[in-house]
């Protein structure tokens, strides 16, 4: 007697035997039993799946947008390179090539000038980096003065910050009649303008702290000594580092300026004294070196400030 059968058993959510008698004769003993396991997946299982499959596409169009706005500077920086180089600022300004050389001319005078270039950038970098610390140092120490009387530290902040109204042009032959024609007139140039941009940035970091952070700690009988180690400075690390960015930026300017008035070496004076050579691929070139040792003093500041305060990135990034 033919005998045809089929026999499907679920076992739980997550998978199923299926038992297949298949065609014989004679007793269900001859029939042949095949048990194979079907793979299922529950409701959750497939809603949690499509979650993750949607993170991963979320995740790869912000990864491709990331990449596309890290690429959008350079690209716009290698049009405008393009089309200097292809002369339209000079048919848009009506300039000549003395007048404004470009890139490739640039870059072959830096290309001469490699060794001079490298020794006055570095002359240029020590009163940069020297003005820029002691005048951060200075700034911090007033800031951190300040905060701890905040009614008269407010006021002495304000006075201080005073000091960024002073011209540069006006501040240099000052610090060249007190400290004479050496370095050390540039680096107290560049910590005159540094210092009052830290005290100012720092000192509202130290003071803008919630009122329940200070009441609790008020409650904790702790000094002010306390408070300002254990609440106000780490708050104010933010506002430390933007201090110090906004130093760096200005520190190149104020130690470029200072060496047009009284030096001997440096990026400042080899600039001052091409222009006046009309020499003017090395003139630029002099620009170009010190705009790239800011660049990267610059960014040696970001760099320290996302390893030493990563909660501050990643409370600020998009």
């Amino acid at each position: 007697m033919m005998n045809e059968s089929v026999v499907v058993s679920r076992k739980g959510e997550e998978g199923a035997t299926v038992a297949v008698s298949g065609t014989g004769t004679g007793s269900i003993g001859e029939s042949i039993v095949d048990s194979i396991k079907v793979p299922t997946a529950s409701g959750s299982d497939i809603h949690g799946q499509q979650g993750q499959a949607g993170q991963r596409l979320r995740g790869s169009s912000v990864r491709k947008r990331s990449i596309g706005l890290r690429l959008l500077p350079w690209l716009a920086g290698a049009l405008f390179l393009t089309l200097w180089q292809l002369r339209l600022f000079h048919q848009l300004f009506s300039l000549e090539s003395y007048q404004l050389p470009v890139p490739s001319a640039i870059a072959a005078s830096i290309s001469e000038n490699a060794e001079m270039l490298f020794r006055y950038a570095m002359y240029s970098g020590t009163e940069m980096l020297g003005g820029f610390l002691l005048g951060s140092l200075l700034g911090a120490l007033a800031a951190a003065g300040a905060s701890f009387f905040p009614t008269s530290g407010r006021a002495a902040v304000a006075v201080m910050s005073a000091l960024n109204a002073v011209p540069i042009v006006a501040l240099a032959p000052i610090m060249n009649n007190w400290f004479g024609d050496g370095i050390w007139s540039r680096i107290a140039v560049v910590a005159v303008i540094t210092m009052a941009a830290m005290a100012v940035s720092l000192f509202k970091g130290l003071t803008s702290i919630q009122p329940q952070y200070s009441d609790l700690m008020g409650g904790l009988a702790a000094s002010r000594m306390q408070v300002f180690v254990k609440l106000r400075w780490p708050h104010a690390l933010p506002s430390l580092f933007a201090g110090l960015k906004i130093n760096m930026s200005t520190s190149i300017i104020g130690a470029i300026v200072g060496e047009f008035f009284i030096a001997s070496q440096g990026l400042g004076y080899l600039l001052s004294d091409q222009i006046r050579l009309a020499n003017m691929p090395l003139a630029w070139s002099c620009i170009v070196i010190a705009a790239v040792l800011g660049i990267v003093l610059y960014e040696v500041v970001v760099l320290a400030e996302k390893r030493l305060i990563p909660w501050n990135r990643a409370r600020t990034d998009p």
